[in-house]
């Protein structure tokens, strides 16, 4: 199995279970998440309680819907940005994560980054934002938005940002 850390933070992003899809020229992964219901499962095991001279308890209603991806890697949802804390944000960004990366991957990451950039911008109204489980200021921001008419969250990661590792 694969994962998929932060290069800044080290915080697991991603694993090789969930299927990505490049766009944005290779910069970003779009990763399509899923709405999950976690917790207590109904198990009827043909017993009547009530009828045997038992109290009939119940079931223990501790369920919650979760998005898949934010529960596997106790991702943390951060407030919306808006333009300007967002063009911040990119510029802290690339200048932390370039030099982290071989110099053929900076000539890639300088040539697109700004295509990817654009592409969030447009986005921007709609996005949630989420950081690895650290909560560290100067990691990778992860991305979540509705496709037309979803009703799972697509994520969007930045390929450059993430290390593979295996376990």
């Amino acid at each position: 199995m694969l994962v998929y850390q932060d290069l800044l933070t080290a915080d697991e992003l991603l694993s090789d279970s969930f299927h990505c899809k490049e766009i944005e020229n290779g910069m970003l992964w779009e990763v399509q998440g899923k709405w999950v219901v976690k917790g207590a499962i109904d198990v009827d095991i043909g017993a009547n309680p009530s009828a045997e001279g038992g109290e009939d308890e119940g079931v223990d209603d501790s369920a919650v819907k979760v998005v898949d991806i934010v529960d596997t890697f106790r991702l943390q949802e951060q407030p919306a940005f808006d333009k300007k804390q967002f063009v911040t944000y990119m510029k802290r960004y690339i200048k932390l994560l370039t030099p982290k990366l071989d110099e053929e991957k900076q000539e890639l990451f300088k040539k697109h980054i700004e295509g990817a950039t654009k592409f969030l911008l447009s986005k921007l109204k709609d996005l949630q934002f989420f950081v690895g489980e650290s909560m560290h200021d100067d990691g990778s921001m992860v991305f979540a938005y509705y496709k037309d008419g979803a009703t799972d969250p697509t994520f969007l990661y930045f390929a450059y940002g993430l290390k593979e590792v295996k376990c």
